[in-house]
C-alpha cells in the first residue's frame, strides 16, 4: 500500500507526527508492535504519576489530623489496588490516543516496522507474516527502553526496570535503587511512601544530578526525612540473588565496600535507544554514540526517512520528542517551521517535593564565566505553602547581571512541576528579570515564589 507518510513507533513522538501530518491533509500510516500511546502512557509517564498520586494520597491520610481531620481506625494502602488504578490510567490513556488516531484517519499498522535498503516499510506481524508498504516519507519514532548494566543484568524478578517496578505483585519489605535521575528518584519516594525500606544509590556526588546542586541538596534532605537511605558517590558492584532476595555489593567514594541485603532491585540508570533491527545500516542512515544522525529538521542521512524523540541527540522526553513531531511534519509539509530550542527544555521530577527546571544551572552559569544576580525564595516564607501544610522547598532564579536575561529557573516544592510553562514561554519571548519582579503575582500563590525570587536577586525582597 502507499502512503504520505509511515511512522513507526506510537509513542508521543510517534501518534503526535502522524495527527499532524493527518491535519496537513496526508495518507497516514502507523506501525506499532505493542501498545498504542508508546512506554510513556503505557510504562511511564502515565502509569508512573498514577502511583505517585495514590503516594500522596496515601501520606496525606496519615497526618490528616495535621489538617484537623478525623479519620477512624487505621489508614492501610491496598498495594494491588493502587497497581490496578495505575494500569487503568494507562489503558484509558492509550484509549484516548487510539481514538484520536481514528478520528484523524491514520491506519494503525501492527507489527514491527523495518526499512528496506529501497526505502520501503516492512511490517511483520506477530503470527509472522509479512507486508510492505510504500510512503514518500518514513518517520522513526520507536523510543527506548531501560539501559541494563553488564555487571547488573535484569532479571525481571529480583533485579528489575521501570517497567516491572510499575506492576509488582506485592509490595517489597526492602528495595535497593540504583540511578537517583527522575525514574529512580520517583520509583524511590513512591516505594517509600507505600511503607517500603528504600537504599537509593547515586554514582554521581548529588541525587538528580542534572539538577542545580542546591536543588539536590534540598530534595536529598527531604528524602532523608522521608526515611529513604541515600549513598551517593557510590556505585553498586554487584548483585547476587537467590531465594531470600538480593544482595548488593557497593562501593562508596573511598573505595570502600559494603553490601545491603533487599527483596528487589530496581536498575533505573537511564535508557537505550531502540535502534535495533529498523535496518539501519541496509539504509545507509548514520548512527553516532548510539543516536541517529539528523538536522535540525530530523532528516536522516537517508533522504526521506526521518527519526525523532530518544534516539536522536537531545534530552529523551516525551515533550521534546512531541515537538520534535510537529518540526519534522511541518517541515515535509513545506511550512517552515522554527527549530527547537533544546536551550529552553523544561525538565520535570515528580517526587515529594516536585522539581522543575529549565535553562542553566548556577555552577554552569559560574563555568561558563557569566556575570549573574540570584534570586531565592523559600516556601517557608510562602503563606500557601504554609496554609497547605508543605513548606519545604525554594526557588531559584538566575538572571544575567548586566543585561537582566533570565538564565535559569530551579523549583522545589508542591506543584511545581505546574508553574515552569509560564517561565518556559517567558524565556522564549526575551522576558528579563525586572519585567519579572515588576509583574503582578496573585497573591496567595505558589507562582508568586518566582516574583519574589526575582525581587531577591535585585536586592528588593520585601518577604525576606
Amino acid at each position: 500500500m502507499n502512503w504520505d507518510v509511515i511512522v513507526i513507533g506510537s509513542g508521543p513522538g510517534g501518534y503526535v507526527a502522524a495527527i499532524r501530518a493527518s491535519q496537513l491533509n496526508m495518507k497516514v500510516a502507523v506501525v506499532e508492535c505493542a501498545e498504542v500511546g508508546g512506554i510513556c502512557l503505557n510504562w511511564g509517564c502515565i502509569p508512573t504519576k498514577a502511583l505517585l498520586k495514590s503516594a500522596q494520597v496515601y501520606k496525606y491520610a496519615q497526618h490528616a489530623a495535621d489538617y484537623g481531620i478525623a479519620i477512624e481506625g487505621t489508614v492501610k494502602a491496598d498495594f494491588e489496588a493502587v497497581v490496578k488504578r495505575s494500569r487503568t490510567v494507562a489503558e484509558t490513556m492509550s484509549k484516548g490516543v487510539q481514538f484520536l488516531l481514528k478520528k484523524n484517519r491514520i491506519e494503525v499498522l501492527p507489527g514491527f516496522g523495518k526499512v528496506t535498503k529501497d526505502k520501503k516499510v516492512v511490517v511483520t506481524r506477530a503470527d509472522g507474516t509479512a507486508e510492505l508498504h510504500d510512503a514518500q516519507h518514513i518517520i522513526l519514532a520507536t523510543g527506548a527502553r531501560s539501559r541494563q548494566l553488564p555487571n547488573v543484568p535484569q532479571d525481571g524478578i529480583k533485579v528489575i526496570g521501570y517497567r516491572e517496578a510499575l506492576t509488582l505483585p506485592k509490595l517489597p519489605e526492602t528495595m535497593v535503587v540504583m540511578g537517583s535521575g527522575a525514574i529512580g528518584s520517583e520509583f524511590a519516594y513512591f516505594y517509600a511512601t507505600m511503607g517500603t525500606k528504600v537504599t537509593l544509590i547515586e554514582y554521581l556526588p548529588g541525587i538528580v544530578p542534572a539538577e542545580d546542586e542546591e536543588i539536590s541538596r534540598q530534595l536529598e534532605r527531604s528524602f532523608r526525612k522521608a526515611g529513604i537511605k541515600v549513598m551517593t558517590s557510590a556505585s553498586v558492584e554487584s548483585v547476587s540473588t537467590d531465594n531470600q532476595g538480593c544482595k548488593v555489593s557497593i562501593k562508596d567514594g573511598k573505595g570502600n565496600l559494603s553490601e545491603v541485603a533487599c527483596d528487589v532491585v530496581l536498575s533505573a540508570v537511564g535508557v537505550t535507544p531502540n535502534l535495533e533491527n529498523l535496518g539501519l545500516e541496509e539504509s545507509g542512515i548514520a548512527i553516532e554514540a548510539n543516536k541517529v544522525i539528523t538536522d535540525e529538521f530530523y532528516r536522516t542521512s537517508c533522504e526521506g526517512i526521518y527519526a525523532i524523540g530518544d534516539i536522536v541527540r537531545g534530552p529523551a522526553l516525551a515533550h521534546v520528542a512531541s515537538h520534535e513531531a510537529l518540526v519534522c511534519v511541518e517541515h515535509i509539509a513545506g511550512l517552515q517551521p522554527r527549530p527547537l530550542n533544546y536551550d529552553n527544555v523544561p525538565g520535570c521530577t515528580y517526587t515529594s517535593p516536585e522539581i522543575a527546571s529549565i535553562g542553566l544551572t548556577e555552577k554552569a552559569c559560574v563555568e561558563q564565566g557569566r556575570e549573574i544576580l540570584v534570586g531565592k525564595f523559600p516556601f517557608t516564607a510562602s503563606g500557601k505553602a504554609t496554609a497547605s501544610g508543605n513548606r519545604d522547598g525554594m526557588v531559584k532564579l538566575i538572571f544575567d547581571k548586566n543585561s537582566g536575561e533570565w538564565l535559569g529557573c530551579h523549583l522545589i516544592g508542591d506543584n511545581v512541576t505546574e508553574m515552569i510553562s509560564g517561565v518556559a514561554v517567558a524565556r522564549a519571548k526575551k522576558v528579563t528579570g525586572r519585567d519579572i519582579l515588576h509583574a503582578i503575582h496573585p497573591h496567595p500563590t505558589l507562582s508568586e515564589a518566582i516574583m519574589e525570587a526575582a525581587a531577591a536577586a535585585y536586592g528588593e525582597a520585601i518577604h525576606l
